[in-house]
């Protein structure tokens, strides 16, 4: 049977679909969803005349409805075109206004229509695209020996679930990749430009999903797990009849031709999206070096066409151009039409770096030869400097012993309001504390408060001599 004969069965006829595609449907799209809406809260239904107010505070906000060719000429007010506009819905199957046997008339929204408005609403304010491990799951699952061996059809149910979902991610990425191409494009300022490349693009798509599906070496794994496919489950008599063994367990009345045909055919279709997933990844390639190109294209033109300073600074230049026309640059000094120039500040954008700056030539010195002759007092002068140098490097091993000597044993947590720093050696320990946490050596951590809320500015600590960002240290 086909799809067409039973969705327009399910949903009585063409209408349902025909107030979204007329000259109407934004409108009806707007009347539909401040419905839907207002019917999520009454399980019992919408009055009739709540929905008419409802539908005439649309119409007064979007003015210009023209009704279809089959439904009723317009009225005059308001109020009358709503009426005819909710009987034209409940015509067409979207609002159902049931008999009853009171004198009330409530009016419900389909449940067909709830589930089409769903869809549309995820159009039009899609998810961001995620990339999460579903794909490696399916991998680390068919070179799993011993579940292939003791559950080989729940690995294959269990893969077939995550690489079709895998699939929607990577569809996902691809579409947010297109959207903000096309957003792209249509950006007029400098200001939104750098917005989409360092602020949406970088935290929708290069951190979050594209940086995720490169570190994933899908093209190092998906070939091997396409292989143990065949070598594994295909041509091994054991678990294909392990496989058949069970789905005739979970359908007792289907036969074990059916059920052969059942197990090959989910081996052949995982194979089969296995295989699609590189070629989906290789087009989530192109869009993104052509999103990375457009942008940089996009900013090149924006900059041409709309630096103010710029063309002031290029009409001063082709004013010089013309004036020096065939005479030496020594000549700029007598030019008197020149345009004003203005400047907001003057200033080195580099600062003093950017101007050449001569090497200093030192003369020469005489060095002093060192004695060859070392006695006792040198060698504990040496041994002492070293000592001491030892002690005051920011080594990763003072900061353990700095925490070390913090109260508390295994998983105590010392916040930063509780460090004693008494002197300079303090501040010392502090700085080789905070330079080594990430260190594979520290046997400490430190839990700092903005990694938790980063839209409300971090707390500060006052310590002696010093003013830092609040943070806690938590023992290994």
């Amino acid at each position: 049977m086909f799809l067409s004969s039973t969705l327009f069965q399910e949903t009585r006829g063409t209408g349902f679909f025909r107030v979204l595609a007329g000259k109407n449907a934004p409108f009806y799209v707007d009347v539909l969803d401040a419905l839907d809406r207002e019917s999520t809260d009454r399980p019992d239904g919408m009055a009739r005349e709540e929905a008419i107010l409802l539908i005439a505070e649309i119409l007064e906000q979007l003015p210009g409805l023209e009704f279809d060719e089959d439904a009723e000429l317009p009225a005059a007010t308001p109020r009358e075109r709503a009426r005819q506009l909710l009987d034209y819905l409940i015509q067409c199957r979207w609002l159902e206004e049931p008999p009853r046997r009171d004198w009330r008339r409530t009016v419900h929204f389909d449940a067909h229509g709830a589930t089409l408005m769903a869809a549309l609403r995820k159009i039009a304010f899609p998810d961001a695209a995620v990339f999460t491990d579903k794909l490696i799951a399916v991998c680390a699952m068919l070179a799993d020996e011993v579940e292939l061996l003791n559950r080989p059809w729940q690995v294959v149910e269990n893969s077939l679930s995550n690489v079709k979902e895998g699939l929607n991610e990577l569809r996902a990425m691809q579409k947010s990749v297109q959207r903000l191409t096309r957003k792209q494009l249509d950006e007029n300022t400098l200001k939104g430009n750098l917005a989409l490349v360092f602020d949406d693009y970088s935290e929708q798509i290069s951190h979050a999903c594209y940086g995720e599906l490169v570190r994933s070496r899908l093209p190092l794994r998906l070939p091997e797990a396409v292989r143990r496919i065949g070598t594994r489950l295909l041509d091994d008599a054991g678990a294909m009849a392990e496989m058949h063994t069970e789905v005739l367990r979970r359908n007792p009345s289907m036969s074990a031709e059916t059920a052969r045909a059942k197990v090959r055919n989910a081996l052949d279709e995982l194979a089969s999206l296995l295989e699609n997933v590189l070629p989906m990844a290789d087009e989530i390639d192109r869009r993104t070096a052509d999103f990375t190109r457009r942008s940089l294209s996009r900013f090149r033109y924006l900059q041409e066409v709309t630096g103010e300073r710029r063309g002031e600074v290029r009409g001063f230049f082709e004013t010089v151009n013309r004036l020096l026309s065939g005479k030496r640059l020594t000549h700029a000094s007598v030019l008197t039409d020149l345009p004003g120039l203005r400047l907001p500040e003057a200033r080195l954008p580099a600062g003093l770096d950017s101007l050449y700056a001569p090497p200093l030539r030192r003369p020469p010195v005489e060095q002093d030869a060192f004695e060859d002759a070392v006695d006792d007092d040198d060698r504990e002068s040496g041994l002492r400097d070293m000592q001491r140098a030892l002690r005051e490097s920011l080594s990763v091993q003072r900061a353990n012993t700095f925490v070390t000597a913090l109260p508390g044993g295994k998983g105590a947590r010392i916040t930063s309001s509780e460090l004693q720093l008494t002197d300079e050696r303090g501040l010392s320990d502090l700085i080789a504390l905070l330079l080594h946490a990430e260190s594979s050596e520290a046997r400490y951590r430190l839990d700092v408060d903005r990694t938790a809320d980063e839209s409300s500015p971090p707390a500060v600590d006052t310590l002696p001599g010093c003013m830092v960002e609040r943070f806690a240290v938590i023992k290994k």
